[in-house]
């Protein structure tokens, strides 16, 4: 029996799957959170074998969970679920040590089958993603730039953003310029924009 901790903030969705999931013979939903912070303990508690995450979560997204699992519980594997259909998460996925990375969208027989492979130790990425990643590009964004685009995402000033990252004003607009121009924008709201579609942020 392959044990899962099965991880989405929305509750209708998760169920669904948990349900979807629970038919299959071999494999058993060991427990359900909403919350990326209470996938670690639920994993420990649970002795699951995989992880099956949502991108978006409160409390830590799936692939900031992912790096924790790798790094506190290494025998659970990760297999990633999305809506999001942005290239830069799949190649964060990846790095962060997650072994599969489908949409939300796929029929339950091909999740099935996914968990199955991941926990056999295989690796199952959804063929169209991959190949919209592979086309895509890198990321054109510096570490603090997609730093600054993160920190402006919620409207705040240069001089806010200035004082939650530690830098100076000028240094913030600096890096808000390269940003802008790295990703072909008018703006900093086109950039952010860009930035998240493309999923570098």
């Amino acid at each position: 029996m392959i044990r899962i901790v099965l991880a989405d903030d929305e509750r209708l969705v998760r169920g669904a799957i948990a349900a979807l999931l629970g038919l299959e013979d071999d494999l058993e939903i060991v427990a359900e959170v909403g919350r990326g912070d209470e996938v670690l303990p639920a994993v420990r508690d649970h002795g699951a074998d995989i992880a099956v995450l949502d991108v978006e979560m409160p409390g830590g997204t799936g692939l900031e969970t992912a790096a924790r699992l790798r790094e506190e519980a290494p025998s659970c594997a990760v297999l990633i679920l999305t809506s999001f259909g942005r290239p830069g998460y799949l190649r964060r996925a990846l790095a962060a040590g997650a072994r599969g990375f489908l949409a939300k969208d796929a029929p339950v027989d091909q999740l099935a089958g996914a968990i199955r492979r991941v926990h056999a130790g295989g690796r199952y990425i959804d063929t169209e993603l991959a190949v919209t990643a592979m086309t895509s590009g890198d990321s054109p964004l510096t570490a603090r730039e997609a730093d600054v685009l993160r920190a402006a995402a919620d409207g705040a000033s240069v001089a806010a953003i200035a004082r939650t990252l530690h830098l100076s004003a000028g240094t913030v607009r600096n890096y808000l310029s390269n940003a802008i121009s790295k990703t072909g924008a008018d703006n900093r709201i086109s950039a952010i924009r860009t930035a998240e579609e493309m999923g570098w942020l």
